[in-house]
């Protein structure tokens, strides 16, 4: 299902995303790493992974058109590119935008990577371009981190295709990221080892639910086109269990509506993961201030006992800090809030 037309459908549309000025500062940039028909990128790919070949400045280079209609149209041109190319000896071949197939739970995803380098050996490289900066020679290591990820995601993919010819071509475990360098428009790159990163993709893909499997799980009749009623897809929604937490605000175009759930259902989960490991069997605000207030809750359970102390220590330092006229909290000797979990208002939150 398309999540985002979903989420504006339920009237709790997502915001996060990149802005114009990143996309168009992106773009730009990329297209000035590929002018002169990737000219600089395949500098950059032949000084950074391959010196022993011949340099793409005296070599034959080529940009095939991989044009063609719709994704699966655009797959199968690349596949047939990077044969071609492989079987072609001593050129360079650079793919501008290829279109991958990757079957994910059994549904094929199409992939479309910002290049894939033919070598004149053979062997296939990914090509990320980024729009962070690269300052001395390095970058934000989230941000690598995240790039990383995603081209491990490539190479999977390129894996498959290679593994249809005979013989299969290599494909390199070390990508090629591009950025700016420092403060400027110019690109530098950067090899990245993905072996790890592929690794785990390759076992997550490998133990993913199938969607048909999903689909049987799912009640008689629910239905999340963006067509029906908000009460109807409301309805559909709630037929699926879910745990909303911060960090789905980054990543789900749900999320605000499942904020918007967790927050009337009073879970304590929209507080972190952290906080509700700490808190145990106690899933609500409501259960969580009865347990600190001594009106519910087993006092031998570790969590209920570290909220009832957090909440004496505090009923503590604000009662000291009321006793002195003018005096600051916590002063005429208040006792000191170590590591526990302190309690407020209808809130809770990891404290030290």
């Amino acid at each position: 299902m398309d999540k985002g037309s979903l989420a504006s459908a339920l009237g709790s549309p997502s915001v996060f995303g990149q802005s114009q000025f990143a996309l168009v500062r992106g773009n730009a940039f990329e297209a000035k790493v590929k002018a002169d028909g990737g000219a600089e990128l395949l500098r950059l790919v032949h000084e950074k992974l391959d010196r022993g070949a011949e340099p793409p400045a005296e070599a034959r280079v080529e940009v095939p058109d991989l044009s063609a209609t719709g994704p699966e149209g655009r797959a199968a041109r690349t596949a047939l590119a990077l044969r071609e190319a492989t079987g072609t000896a001593g050129a360079w071949t650079l793919l501008d935008h290829p279109m991958l197939a990757l079957e994910v739970a059994g549904s094929p995803a199409f992939l479309e990577p910002d290049a894939v380098v033919v070598h004149p050996d053979g062997s296939w490289t990914v090509v990320e371009i980024k729009s962070f900066p690269m300052l001395d020679g390095s970058a934000d290591p989230a941000k690598v981190g995240a790039a990383a990820r995603q081209a491990a995601v490539y190479v999977l993919a390129l894996e498959r295709v290679a593994a249809r010819l005979d013989p299969a071509p290599r494909v390199r475990h070390r990508v090629l990221l591009v950025c700016p360098k420092d403060f400027s428009n110019l690109p530098t790159a950067s090899a990245v080892d993905v072996r790890k990163q592929r690794a785990v993709t390759d076992r997550q893909l490998a133990r993913l639910t199938r969607i048909e499997e999903i689909a049987d799980a799912l009640p008689e009749g629910v239905c999340f086109s963006p067509e029906q009623s908000a009460e109807e897809l409301a309805a559909a929604v709630e037929a699926v269990p879910a745990t909303y937490a911060p960090e789905c605000l980054s990543a789900c175009e749900l999320a605000f509506h499942c904020r918007a759930r967790s927050r009337d259902a009073g879970a304590v989960t929209r507080l972190g993961r952290p906080v509700r490991a700490e808190l145990g069997g106690l899933s609500t605000v409501e259960e969580v201030l009865a347990a600190a207030r001594g009106e519910a809750g087993d006092p031998d359970d570790p969590a209920v006992a570290a909220l009832r102390r957090a909440a004496r220590l505090r009923a503590e330092a604000l009662a000291t800090a009321g006793a002195g006229p003018g005096g600051p909290a916590g002063a005429g000797g208040a006792p000191e809030i170590g590591a526990g979990i302190g309690v407020g208002s209808g809130e809770v939150s990891a404290c030290r």
